[in-house]
């Protein structure tokens, strides 16, 4: 592969604005040109963007500025010669914080106080009602990149961290480690359990009524994987039946959320629109991606991130 220039498609609006990703890369020996919607695509050509076009079959590389792809037809582009990479390994900080976040809201009351601070009513949760994270399990479900930066921090805040990991191998600050058919029993004893693992065939439904009713009463599902990983009917059957206490969800299998949708309607559920991710560094984030694969394909080198 020998690169010509960089474009940078229009759908990187969704995150960020293009300009802040053209100017990043400025210092590349590359063009950077921002593509517009419709780009026209060739030989030498690299396309950064947030989700697939036809136009990118024509490349000879596109990079996609999520971690997820799922989006993106593996076999078209295998079939038409073109490199995809994706921006897995970047987002441990701002996912782990978010899901902390969640977590404090849930243990201090806070979504709670903030919704009273909206009608401007003095209330207090009743006594029973607020704890601390401190000694509380969290067990995180997917044990890459996110999975690790939300371990991390549950641990620094002195939580009992448990996971759920395809190989079963252990990781640093997760006292123990489920192989995928023991997800039942890990989650039975969570207080919270943390969804972070990529969407494929392996994952799709991969929580329903039956995980649901293996979690005790008052614990809380956070969800910043993918929304078809969890069955949203089971979620909501869940929360009405009081077999959970709440959830945190940035997504949803319908995004973005229907306004009809009940999810919208319970004091025990935040819900944040797919932003578990999002930072003002984001595009800082991912041109160091570009710049990185852009040199080595300049000096022969595998790519990182490549999925194909």
């Amino acid at each position: 592969m020998e690169l010509s220039r960089i474009v940078v498609h229009d759908s990187v609006d969704l995150v960020f604005p293009p300009e802040a990703l053209g100017d990043e890369l400025s210092d590349l020996d590359l063009p950077v040109e921002l593509g517009g919607s419709d780009p026209e695509l060739g030989d030498g050509d690299a396309a950064v963007a947030f989700g697939p076009h036809p136009s990118f079959l024509d490349a000879d590389w596109v990079h996609c500025i999520r971690a997820g792809y799922d989006e993106f037809d593996l076999d078209a582009y295998e079939s038409a010669g073109v490199a995809l990479t994706n921006s897995t390994g970047i987002h441990d900080t701002s996912v782990g914080e978010t899901v902390a976040g969640m977590m404090l809201a849930f243990a201090r009351r806070l979504h709670v106080y903030r919704d009273a601070q909206s009608d401007r009513e003095w209330v207090r949760e009743p006594y029973e009602a607020p704890f601390t994270l401190d000694g509380q399990r969290i067990c995180v479900v997917g044990l890459g990149t996110l999975g690790r930066g939300i371990a991390a921090r549950a641990s620094a805040l002195g939580m009992d961290v448990v996971g759920v990991r395809r190989s079963g191998d252990p990781v640093p600050g997760v006292r123990e480690v489920y192989t995928p058919d023991g997800l039942r029993e890990a989650v039975s004893e969570a207080r919270f359990v943390a969804l972070a693992t990529p969407l494929n065939d392996a994952t799709e439904g991969l929580f329903g009524a039956a995980e649901f009713e293996a979690m005790r009463e008052d614990a809380y599902l956070l969800n910043v994987s993918r929304g078809a990983v969890v069955d949203e009917a089971a979620l909501i059957e869940a929360l009405d039946a009081g077999e959970i206490a709440g959830a945190g969800l940035d997504v949803f299998e319908t995004e973005p959320l229907p306004e009809d949708s009940p999810l919208w309607g319970y004091e025990g559920v935040l819900v944040t629109p797919h932003s578990a991710a999002m930072t003002n560094d984001y595009h800082r984030d991912v041109a160091g991606l570009v710049r990185e694969n852009v040199e080595r394909v300049g000096e022969g080198r595998e790519m990182v991130n490549r999925v194909v």
